[in-house]
């Protein structure tokens, strides 16, 4: 067994913890960023169904040409800019998604190429304060896997919401 490699591995690994704890700082403030957003939206929704009910025609401001259809459009290009503010957020939790899932492939890539010179004892080797490779390597694939899976469903309750 190479100490070269088993440092190398370690040090891969560490960069790749150092990476994800960064990444979820920024997964979080962006997250607390949409959510001031989503309210916007309730909001506007709502404003929409409000707006549905209402017969303008039936109210003094009937005098007013074109009200009822320039409301309605206030209201879908306000709906147009939110969801495009959400989109962006999308774009950043996607981009903090896609740094996650590189930096657990970057590690993964070195274990496999270096797999000859570390055998199995020391990669399932623990101590009181240190976790082996193969627990590290397993917590990124959870961390993977998490932020793949929860980038999907803000995805798939936007797109099925509004």
């Amino acid at each position: 067994m190479s100490k070269s490699v088993l440092f190398s591995v370690n040090q891969t690994l560490k960069k790749c913890f150092q990476s994800l704890e960064n990444n979820q700082k920024v997964w979080n403030s962006v997250l607390s960023e949409c959510k001031p957003l989503m309210v916007s939206l309730g909001n506007l929704e709502e404003q929409l169904r409000a707006f549905q009910k209402v017969q303008i025609a039936n109210t003094p401001l009937h005098t007013f040409p074109d009200l009822h259809q320039r409301l309605h459009f206030k209201l879908i290009q306000a709906v147009d800019i939110v969801l495009g503010k959400l989109t962006d957020k999308m774009c950043s939790l996607q981009s903090v998604r896609d740094a996650i899932s590189n930096q657990v492939s970057g590690a993964f890539q070195l274990y496999e190429q270096n797999i000859g010179s570390l055998d199995l004892a020391t990669c399932t080797q623990r101590s009181p304060v240190a976790p082996s490779i193969a627990d590290m390597l397993e917590w990124l694939q959870d961390a993977e896997r998490y932020y793949r899976q929860q980038y999907l469903f803000r995805v798939t309750v936007l797109l099925y919401q509004y």
